[in-house]
């Protein structure tokens, strides 16, 4: 059976990124990573595609006039690769409805909390804020909402009394590294799919 491919949208250092590529090239994803779209020059995760030999388009978001342009220049490299799935990585920017809605089903992301609780870029730090007993991880589809999307896989994270912030940061995002490896993996085994509504 032919590989499932893959193509991962980061903003930022690539961590999750990394992670996942290199469980893909010990054989404990069934899949290819087919391609990194990254929307920030200078970006950390760019340097991690180039160590681990996977292709990269940086696409630039201040080189278009709009989010519409700058959208289909990144849908263009997407479709030269043909992927099965698109994978968010800390990819900080919010997709359109036409994005999402022409790769409906196809689109993974991760978030640093327990949602519905905590959407949005700051889960670890509104969570740590709120003085919850615990947050968490989320893996989810992709929907038209921020962060609304169905969700595959869950963990609970205890936030201790003792946390500070990066400490609840660093176990989270150890959370993050476990997490999303097995739940692309229910997705690739045809396992869990998007809803029909």
């Amino acid at each position: 059976m032919k590989k499932k491919k893959l193509a991962f949208m980061a903003s930022g250092s690539g961590t999750n990124f990394e992670h996942l590529v290199l469980e893909i090239q010990a054989g404990r994803i069934d899949a290819e990573a087919a391609l990194l779209v990254c929307d920030k020059p200078g970006a950390g995760v760019l340097a991690r595609a180039q160590k681990l030999a996977v292709p990269f388009a940086l696409v630039d978001r201040k080189a278009f006039a709009s989010k519409e342009a700058f959208e289909e220049e990144i849908l263009k490299r997407l479709e030269a690769a043909k992927p099965d799935f698109i994978i968010l990585a800390g990819y900080m920017r919010i997709l359109s409805d036409a994005f999402v809605l022409r790769w409906w089903g196809k689109i993974i992301n991760i978030h640093p909390s327990l949602l519905p609780a905590f959407p949005g870029a700051h889960g670890i730090r509104d969570a740590f804020e709120a003085k919850v007993p615990e947050t968490g991880v989320t893996v989810h589809f992709v929907d038209t909402g921020v962060d609304t999307g169905a969700v595959i896989l869950q963990r609970k994270v205890p936030v201790l009394p003792e946390d500070t912030l990066e400490t609840l940061e660093a176990r989270v995002h150890e959370t993050e590294y476990l997490l999303y490896p097995e739940a692309l993996r229910l997705v690739l085994d045809g396992k869990i799919r998007m809803p029909d509504s």
